[in-house]
C-alpha cells in the first residue's frame, strides 16, 4: 500500500503544475508580446484565418468532426498502404479490412483497443501513423475541455478549434512528452529506428527480436490516454517497461494530466473552490478502488485452492519486476482515466479485482482521458444540480446559469448512451455465436470477456480481458462503431449544454444559490455518480465478476 499511496501522492503533486501548464497554454496570450505572443503568431500564420476565427458550439463541434473525419481517412489508407510504403524494414503485409477500420477507430478516437499484436502486424510507418493519432486525439479532448470551460464561463464564442489543437499538442503534450521519454530512455526503453535482431540461443535455435522506436510511442501512449502498446504484450513487455523506475514513471504518466485538466477547468472558469471539490470527489473514487483492488488481488486464484502456494497473492498474469501491487494498481489506474494500457494480464485477475477495471469504465469520470472525463463529469454535476434544485423547489442553477429541460434532456441523452452501448453489445454477443464462439473460458468468466470487451469500447479504453479471440470481422466492426459513437456523443451534447447555458443572462448568486465550492455538494456529486452507476450496472456485474467469485468460493 506504500507503493499505491507513493504513486496517488506524486501524480497529484505533478498535476498541480501542469494544470497551470495546461490553463497557459489554452487561454489567450495576456499581453501582445513575449514568448507566448509570439508562439500565437506562429499558429495564426500557419493556419490562416481558420485558426483566427471564433466560434459558437456549433462551428467548434463541426470543425472537430471534420478534423477528425479527416485524420481517420489518412491512416486508413495509410494502414492499407503499408506493405508498398517506406518504412517497413520487416516487410509488413497487408492487414484485414475490417482490422484496418476497427483499428483506425480506435486510434482516431483515443481508445487504441487491438486486436492485432503491434511488432508482428505494422510496419515503422503504420506504428508513427498511429503515434500521429496519439498525439492529435488527446489534444482534441483538451481543446474541447477548453472550449467547455469558456461556454460555462459566460462566452457564447467558445474559442477556435483548430488553433487549440495546435496549443494543445505544441504547448502541452510535445513539452511534457520530451521529458517524459528523457526519463524512459535513461530507464531503459529502447528507441531505434533499426529492425528486427536475429539472436542465436545456447541450444542453437534463432529467435527473431523486434524493436523499434518504442521510448517515443510508449510516452505519448501513457501521456494520452491512448494505451495502445508497440507491441502485444504493452507495457509487460521489457523494451516497454523495462523495470521499477519506468513502471512508476510510466503508471504516473496514466492520470497525470487528466487530472490537471480539473484544475485547467477551474483556472479558466476562476471556479478554483469547485474544482477542488471536484478533484475531491474523483480522487476519493481513485483511492477506493485502488484499495480494493489490491486487497482483492492479494488473496491466491482459484486455481491454486488445496495446493501448497495457495496462500500466496495471485501472481498470475504479473510482472514481478513491479512487485505483487504493481499489476492492480496499473489496472486501476489505467481504467479510471481511458487509457488501456496494461503492465499485466487484466483476464487473470481474481473476479473482483477484474471488477475494479470494469467499475472504472462504467463509471468513466474518475479522471477519465485527457479533457473529455472532466466533460464526462460535468454530466454528472448538471444532473445533480438539477435534483437538488428540483429537492428545494428552485429552479437549479450552474456557474450562475439556470438548467432548464434543454439541458437535462442532453445530459441524460449523453449519459444513457454509455450503457446502452455497452449493455446492448454485450447482449447481442453473448447471445449469438459472434461472442459465445469467441471465449477462452465458458461460464462466468467467458460472460465477463465480452462485457469487458464492449466496457472497454464504450469507455474508449481499449484494455480487454484477453482470453477473447476478438480479431473477426463481427468483433471488429461492432467495436468500431461503438468506439465512434462513444467518442463524439459524450463531446458534441456538453459542448451543446455548454453554449445553451453561455446564452442566457448570468443570474446573480443569493442567500438560497446552491453552491458548488463546499462539501454538501461533493457529497451530492459523489452520490449521483454512484447511484446512477449501481443501477445501471449492478445486474452485470452480477451476472459476471460477483458470480465467478461466489462459485470460486463455495
Amino acid at each position: 500500500m506504500l507503493y499505491v499511496i507513493m504513486l496517488v501522492a506524486l501524480s497529484v503533486a505533478v498535476s498541480w503544475p501542469l494544470g497551470k501548464l495546461a490553463a497557459w497554454a489554452m487561454n489567450d496570450p495576456v499581453s501582445d508580446y513575449g514568448f507566448r505572443h509570439a508562439v500565437e503568431n506562429l499558429f495564426v500564420k500557419c493556419g490562416g484565418r481558420v485558426v483566427s476565427r471564433q466560434q459558437t458550439w456549433k462551428n467548434y463541434a463541426l470543425s472537430m468532426l471534420l478534423f477528425n473525419v479527416l485524420i481517420f481517412i489518412a491512416v486508413f489508407l495509410v494502414l492499407g498502404a503499408q506493405q508498398w510504403l517506406p518504412l517497413n524494414p520487416d516487410a509488413k503485409g497487408a492487414l484485414e479490412g475490417s482490422l484496418i477500420f476497427n483499428t483506425t477507430a480506435s486510434f482516431t478516437t483515443n481508445t487504441n483497443l487491438q486486436h492485432y499484436s503491434g511488432e508482428q502486424a505494422l510496419s515503422y510507418i503504420g506504428q508513427f501513423a498511429l503515434m500521429f493519432l496519439q498525439y492529435l486525439t488527446p489534444a482534441t479532448g483538451l481543446a474541447c475541455l477548453a472550449a467547455l470551460a469558456r461556454g460555462l464561463s459566460g462566452k457564447v464564442l467558445m474559442g477556435n478549434f483548430y488553433a487549440d489543437v495546435m496549443r494543445a499538442t505544441f504547448l502541452v503534450l510535445l513539452p511534457v512528452c520530451v521529458v517524459t521519454a528523457s526519463m524512459l530512455v535513461l530507464g531503459g526503453v529502447i528507441m531505434t529506428f533499426d529492425g528486427s535482431v536475429v539472436a542465436h540461443t545456447l541450444e542453437g535455435a534463432k529467435q527473431i527480436i523486434a524493436r523499434g522506436p518504442v521510448a517515443a510511442f510508449v510516452t505519448i501512449k501513457q501521456l494520452g490516454t491512448n494505451g495502445g502498446g508497440f507491441f502485444g504484450p504493452n507495457s509487460t513487455h521489457p523494451f516497454e517497461n523495462a523495470g521499477f523506475f519506468t513502471n512508476v514513471v510510466e503508471t504516473m504518466a496514466l492520470i497525470v494530466i487528466p487530472m490537471a485538466c480539473v484544475w485547467m477547468y477551474g483556472r479558466i472558469t476562476g471556479r478554483m473552490k469547485h474544482a477542488v471539490v471536484i478533484f475531491a470527489v474523483m480522487l476519493s473514487l481513485l483511492c477506493v478502488k485502488l484499495g480494493c483492488a489490491v486487497y482483492f488481488e492479494s488473496a491466491p486464484a482459484a486455481a491454486f485452492n488445496g495446493l501448497d502456494i495457495e496462500n500466496s497473492s495471485n501472481l498470475e498474469g504479473k510482472e514481478l519486476r513491479y512487485g505483487t501491487t504493481g499489476g492492480p494498481a496499473w489496472s486501476v489506474f489505467t481504467t479510471a482515466t481511458s487509457n488501456g494500457s496494461v503492465n499485466a494480464m487484466h483476464d487473470s485477475l481474481n473476479p473482483l479485482s477484474g471488477l475494479m477495471p470494469m467499475i472504472g469504465m462504467w463509471l468513466n469520470v474518475v479522471f477519465g482521458g485527457v479533457g473529455v472525463g472532466f466533460i464526462n463529469m460535468f454530466l454528472y454535476i448538471i444532473v445533480g444540480v438539477f435534483i437538488s434544485g428540483m429537492m428545494v423547489g428552485r429552479t437549479p442553477e450552474y456557474l450562475g446559469r439556470k438548467v432548464e429541460t434543454r439541458e437535462m434532456k442532453l445530459a441524460l441523452l449523453a449519459i444513457l448512451a454509455h450503457p446502452l452501448l455497452i449493455l446492448g453489445g454485450t447482449a447481442l454477443f453473448a447471445a449469438t455465436p459472434w461472442g459465445a464462439d469467441t471465449v477462452a473460458n465458458p461460464g462466468f468468466h467467458g460472460f465477463s470477456e465480452i462485457l469487458y470487451e464492449f466496457t472497454s469500447s464504450a469507455a474508449n479504453n481499449g484494455s480487454g480481458f484477453e482470453g477473447l479471440g476478438d480479431n473477426t470481422v463481427p468483433w471488429n466492426i461492432a467495436t468500431g462503431l461503438v468506439m465512434l459513437l462513444a467518442r463524439y456523443i459524450p463531446i458534441i451534447l456538453p459542448l451543446a449544454m455548454a453554449g445553451s447555458l453561455a446564452a442566457k443572462k448570468a443570474a446573480p448568486e443569493t442567500a438560497g444559490t446552491l453552491r458548488t465550492d463546499n462539501l454538501l455538494f461533493g457529497g451530492m456529486l459523489l452520490g449521483c455518480v454512484l447511484i446512477v452507476g449501481a443501477l445501471l450496472f449492478m445486474p452485470v456485474a452480477v451476472l459476471g465478476p460477483i458470480a465467478e467469485h461466489l462459485s470460486a468460493v463455495r
